[in-house]
């Protein structure tokens, strides 16, 4: 039986990845938070100054029986846009960068390999940074399942649902 994994992706707005991944066969947990910046335990607010390096990520533990890494990044390619530099729609700033901060080296090695392969599917080049996780920092407690806690709120109404529809995925 294999072990479970973690995968840490940033792809713009953590909400909006939280909701696509919460709904895949085999995630077992998502975790909004914060990774790759130089601030220890920073806060949203300082997130959000762009100041402190940190992109919003979510930490997706699952079973790779049910579900592989590479399963996980196909769905990353295909729920945000991997060729905008620092932005995610409205959503602009280095936190909002496309970043796949890897656990180990096989994930390392997918990772660059799933990049390389998915490049054919866009018209820009990618610009997904893959790194090392240095250190991850779960936001805030109000931030944890967002978009399940708050469906009709404007920004889950008109991101987060068409991307979920975009998807197949309930909404």
């Amino acid at each position: 039986m294999s072990e479970i994994q973690q995968a840490t992706l940033g792809g713009g707005c953590f909400w909006c990845l939280e909701a696509i991944f919460e709904q895949q066969p085999g995630v077992l947990s998502v975790v909004s938070g914060y990774a790759g910046g130089q601030t220890t335990h920073p806060s949203y607010e300082d997130v959000c100054t762009g100041e402190t390096g940190h992109a919003e990520v979510v930490q997706v533990t699952f079973h790779p029986e049910r579900i592989s890494f590479d399963d996980l990044l196909e769905i990353f390619w295909r729920c945000h846009d991997p060729t905008t530099l620092n932005q995610q729609g409205a959503d602009i700033g280095t936190q909002y960068r496309s970043v796949i901060f890897f656990h180990t080296p096989e994930q390392q090695a997918q990772a660059e390999q799933s990049k390389a392969q998915a490049a054919s599917r866009f018209d820009r080049p990618i610009v997904t940074e893959v790194a090392s996780l240095p250190e991850f920092f779960p936001a805030e407690t109000y931030h944890q399942g967002y978009y399940r806690r708050n469906p009709r709120a404007g920004y889950c109404s008109f991101v987060i649902r068409p991307k979920l529809q975009k998807l197949g995925l309930n909404y």
